[in-house]
């Protein structure tokens, strides 16, 4: 039997399919930038959420008003704020997001600001265990500022 040698393009499309299938190539920069209020606890109970899903967590403390204003900076609705806001990959992330849910944000890079969970529903990540959780939904803020629902967790 002949021995072919590899085409270039069956060579290219080789490295092509290892680049997609590697952990390496296809892993995103999951470094998130927390701003808070500096007496939160709820606030570092989601930086650790963050952290054990794999996020690379910087914080920065700031007052209220500070922080208030810092949300508006960022194109967060005021009918749309909660306690913190992070930065991650262009987006602003709004309040008690499960990890899962910035994960698929960064994946399907949707044209918005970013997401919220509007207030602080017990349970939601940092506020409580999950198992006693009220309904909530996570929103995806378009450039225009308008909400849509980009997720729903039913009440435990």
């Amino acid at each position: 039997m002949p021995v072919t040698q590899p085409t270039r393009r069956t060579f290219l499309f080789a490295i092509a399919a290892l680049a997609v299938a590697s952990p390496v190539f296809s892993q995103r920069d999951l470094s998130i930038h927390v701003v808070k209020d500096p007496g939160c606890p709820c606030c570092n109970a989601w930086i650790g959420h963050l952290r054990d899903n794999g996020f690379a967590v910087s914080f920065e403390e700031r007052s209220i008003e500070d922080l208030a204003a810092f949300k508006r900076q960022q194109g967060i609705p005021d009918a749309l704020v909660s306690c913190h806001t992070a930065t991650i990959g262009g987006y602003t992330i709004e309040g008690h997001v499960p990890a899962a849910d910035i994960r698929r944000l960064l994946e399907e890079a949707p044209d918005a600001i970013g997401l919220t969970v509007p207030g602080m529903p017990y349970g939601s990540p940092g506020m409580g265990p999950e198992s006693e959780r009220e309904a909530y939904d996570v929103i995806l803020i378009a450039r225009d500022g308008v909400g849509s629902t980009f997720s729903r967790y039913d009440a435990a």
